[in-house]
């Protein structure tokens, strides 16, 4: 996977894409899920995360208190000693990494964590759920993560949605 190629694709057709996904928000909904889900599953035949873990290496999913004490249990640490590790509080007030690239991520792009891995990172690019009318605002920030995503959007202009 070459990132740097994907993150100039990304950029110059950021406009494009955001453009095209806010006009999504007015279409059918039953319709909309319907080509996401079909370009979803065609993206992921030909793109393996492995290959990437661009989400890993640069952004940090949000940690409930279950993905808290879920990867603090994988770790054997108590949920506080695992805060004060690894997470801070965002301007959100959420839970996020403290830093990017994922401290659970090895050299070979899998997760030390992925039995225990965060509701964010199980869903993640979040292609593939219901209301997508309700994702494009995400979905359209992950185009700038996710080459996957990115591939998704492409397609689904191209079908002219």
């Amino acid at each position: 996977m070459d990132l740097k190629a994907f993150r100039h694709r990304a950029i110059t057709g950021k406009d494009q894409n955001k453009q095209f996904l806010s006009k999504l928000k007015k279409a059918n909904p039953r319709k909309l899920d319907d080509a996401f889900h079909a370009a979803h599953e065609e993206a992921f035949e030909q793109i393996d995360c492995l290959t990437c873990a661009n989400c890993c290496k640069t952004t940090s999913p949000i940690f409930r208190q279950k993905d808290i004490e879920s990867v603090a249990r994988h770790l054997r640490m108590s949920p506080s000693a695992f805060i004060d590790k690894y997470l801070h509080l965002d301007k959100d007030k959420d839970y996020v990494l403290n830093s990017a690239p994922c401290p659970f991520l090895d050299a070979e792009n899998y997760c030390l964590v992925y039995e225990s891995r965060p509701t964010a990172c199980r869903e993640y690019p979040h292609t593939d759920r219901k209301k997508m009318y309700q994702l494009l605002d995400l979905t359209f920030n992950n185009t700038l993560v996710c080459p996957a995503v990115f591939a998704i959007v492409e397609r689904l202009k191209s079908a002219g949605l």
